[in-house]
């Protein structure tokens, strides 16, 4: 009798900034969903403190931010047994690829990028080539682990439609080379919205503090800004559109609790917006309590992390370099 052969794994990449706040949006919409992955593909997660210099950074306050993002990752369930979990710079193979990638991405392509205009505007004094290419270091990432598939949110896809051309580009040009990724978004809890303006997503640099959750929030802080959060007029837990308020929370509450919409409007039918905004701050605020309690426990034991990450980059660099060989084997580089 012939054994079968364990069907391979896909593999999944996706980094995330190290920008100091971590928000409820960036847990729920990505990291959340990193977790879960592990168990079904190969991950490669990373911290990418490369992208972040494109906007001006205190080098002491990066060096920190960096390493209390890599504490994150870890304390919300990243598991660097599971995934191969590391910080990108050290890992030389993303600038290595992001410069041959550059010279097959076309200056059009970049400057149809939307996050560049909306960055141009936010930083107007600090336009650099860096803000206008990083894209293609986006791009670098992502094909380095021949990755099959992208967690991305809706706002990003973009960036994942540029790393598809510039693979298929690529292999046309020297010959089958990158695995061509697909864009992986979660039916739920993709788009977190703003607490105080629903129709905009929630982000770190909102300038109202009520409008996002930090996922190391004190308890306290958690259910007092849902309190506050900007709902409607009508008084009735129910999704439907032009109930954008409601709409979010509820979609919080069901991606923290795994209540379905119809089971959310059942419990709460009959009862006000201000026990509905206060059970669904409470459940968020239980639900980031390990989150909170494994980020302190790291953090107070840096030799653990640095051996997490000295591991994760060297597991990175093995992976990523036969790729690198591969590329510069194709486009006509002389072996070293």
């Amino acid at each position: 009798m012939t054994q079968q052969t364990p069907e391979r794994k896909q593999t999944i990449f996706s980094g995330i900034q190290p920008t100091g706040i971590m928000t409820l949006g960036n847990y729920l919409g990505a990291i959340k969903n990193w977790v879960e992955l592990q168990n079904t593909y190969n991950c490669a997660y990373c911290i990418v403190n490369m992208h972040a210099i494109t906007v001006k950074q205190d080098p002491k306050a990066l060096k920190q931010h960096t390493l209390e993002a890599y504490a994150l990752m870890l304390a919300c369930g990243v598991d660097p047994e599971k995934s191969v979990a590391f910080i990108q710079s050290h890992v030389t193979t993303h600038a290595e690829l992001n410069w041959v990638l550059a010279c097959s991405t076309q200056f059009g392509e970049l400057s149809r990028m939307t996050q560049f205009k909306d960055k141009s505007k936010r930083y107007p004094d600090n336009i650099n080539a860096g803000l206008f290419t990083y894209p293609v270091l986006m791009v670098a990432d992502i094909l380095l682990y021949q990755s099959n598939l992208v967690p991305v949110g809706i706002d990003q896809k973009q960036h994942l439609e540029l790393t598809r051309d510039v693979a298929i580009r690529f292999n046309n040009t020297y010959g089958n080379t990158f695995t061509i990724p697909e864009p992986y978004i979660p039916k739920q809890g993709a788009k977190i919205m703003s607490l105080a303006d629903p129709t905009k997503k929630m982000s770190k640099s909102d300038d109202n503090v009520n409008g996002f959750i930090s996922i190391l929030d004190k308890p306290e802080t958690i259910v007092k800004k849902f309190k506050r959060a900007v709902t409607d007029s009508d008084m009735e837990v129910a999704y439907r559109e032009g109930k954008d308020g409601i709409n979010n929370l509820m979609t919080i509450l069901s991606t923290v609790t795994g209540d379905s919409f119809e089971t959310i409007e059942r419990d709460f039918a009959g009862k006000g917006y201000g026990d509905f905004k206060t059970a669904v701050g409470e459940a968020v605020a239980e639900h980031l309590r390990p989150v909170r309690e494994n980020f302190d426990r790291l953090m107070a034991d840096k030799s653990y992390l640095e051996s997490c990450y000295k591991r994760g980059a060297e597991q990175a660099e093995k992976i990523s370099r036969r790729t690198m060989e591969k590329v510069y084997k194709k486009i006509g580089f002389l072996p070293r």
